[in-house]
């Protein structure tokens, strides 16, 4: 009944046929056929995953092998792969002569999933490789990420080009387009100097947390109540630290799991669950904990206390300002460009008139001095003339000729 009568109401308020037909009582009726003014919305599904059947002279053997579900993909990873919104993935084998190389695809619902992802498959300190967005390597092991995918590939034999041929395949790798393009906001918040490359982690729930080593408990950090965080490596003057910044929706709600996080950390040896080993090999008197906005910083490792503080205090948040768009133009915008085209018009008409007189006068000016007078009308000699030489008398009468008076 309530869904009968908001449907009368707003075809009421809108003025449209329906309104009537809202109205009346329901009757069964066939559906009525499209007509030209049906709105239809289409919704593009993700493109396929689909590997190259032959590349730089890697031939596929067999068929690729597709995945819809995050266990048949990875079974050991597959909790990780759905906190980060695995959609699809594929994988296949390939050779060329007596060399073998085993490729895998996942694909994810936005950029962070793949980045989040690349980070939980990617260990620490492997080389950086320019593939893609991203890559790193570890002798014949490589990942990269693009877009929204994940490649890992295993050659049985590296060559000096083995990692350029993989660039064909990230150039073939769809991007994707709007909010889905934009990488993680967290990663903003990191400090750049002494950061160590490739030991970035980003995690979206707990099993990728605790996979990619994290520092905390996951039960600590709330990835229940939409929490992100990231773990960095950072090498300080006295040792290495590592910094951990978790995301919360609120501030609020980050102000709620701070004294929880600190009061874990000076528990110590009595903490409930107990320490992570991360935890366990760090320099207790460097531990720290601090809160900037929404954002919960927590600093271990080894490097002394002056300097952890110094690591801890460097994260701050930014509150970024959005304008809403709105679907017409607001009043004051109406008003400026109202006065914008007054002012414009004034110009412009200021602008013609100059020019106008410009050209008239000198156009005038050019002619007189043309015909040997002043440019100027003002050295014309200015009198009245009057013609005084005949006045002749009136007819005379018949016979008689007309001759002038006097």
């Amino acid at each position: 009944m309530r869904s009968i009568a908001t449907l009368a109401l707003s075809a009421a308020l809108l003025g449209t046929p329906a309104a009537t037909a809202a109205a009346a009582p329901v009757q069964s009726a066939p559906a009525a056929p499209a007509g030209p003014e049906t709105a239809t919305h289409l919704v593009m599904p993700p493109a396929p995953v689909s590997l190259p059947e032959v590349f730089d002279g890697w031939v596929e053997t067999g068929k690729a092998t597709h995945f819809d579900d995050a266990a048949a993909a990875d079974p050991a990873n597959a909790a990780a792969l759905r906190e980060y919104g695995f959609t699809q993935g594929a994988a296949a084998i390939y050779k060329r002569g007596g060399d073998k190389l085993s490729l895998r695809e996942l694909r994810f619902g936005d950029v962070s999933g793949a980045y989040g992802a690349y980070s939980y498959y990617r260990p620490n300190n492997w080389a950086k490789e320019e593939i893609g967005t991203g890559g790193a390597s570890d002798k014949d092991k490589v990942i990269f990420w693009a877009g929204e995918t994940v490649v890992q590939a295993d050659f049985s034999r590296v060559g000096p080009m083995s990692v350029g041929e993989l660039r064909d395949i990230a150039r073939r790798l769809p991007q994707p387009v709007g909010n889905r393009g934009l990488l993680p906001p967290i990663l903003a918040f990191l400090p750049q100097g002494s950061l160590q490359g490739q030991s970035t982690h980003y995690a979206e729930g707990p099993m990728g947390y605790a996979g990619s080593g994290g520092v905390l408990p996951a039960g600590l950090i709330g990835f229940d109540h939409d929490a992100e965080a990231v773990t960095a490596n950072y090498s300080l003057p006295s040792g290495e630290a590592t910094l951990t910044i978790i995301d919360y929706p609120t501030p609020q709600m980050a102000e709620a799991v701070e004294p929880m996080i600190r009061d874990y950390l000076k528990a110590g040896s009595k903490a409930q669950p107990p320490w992570p080993a991360a935890l366990q090999n760090s320099d207790q008197a460097s531990l720290e904990v601090r809160r900037s906005g929404p954002l919960v910083a927590i600093v271990s490792g080894d490097a002394i206390p002056d300097e952890s503080h110094r690591l801890i205090e460097m994260v701050y948040y930014s509150a970024n300002l959005t304008a809403i768009p709105q679907s017409g133009p607001s009043e004051i915008a109406k008003t400026s460009q109202l006065l914008m085209g007054i002012a414009a018009l004034v110009l412009v008409g200021s602008m013609a008139a100059i020019l106008l007189g410009f050209f008239l006068g000198g156009g005038r000016a050019l002619w007189r001095v043309a015909h040997g007078k002043p440019a100027s009308s003002v050295y014309d000699e200015e009198f009245i003339h009057i013609d005084l030489t005949e006045k002749w008398q009136e007819p005379a009468a018949a016979g008689e000729s007309p001759h002038p008076k006097g």
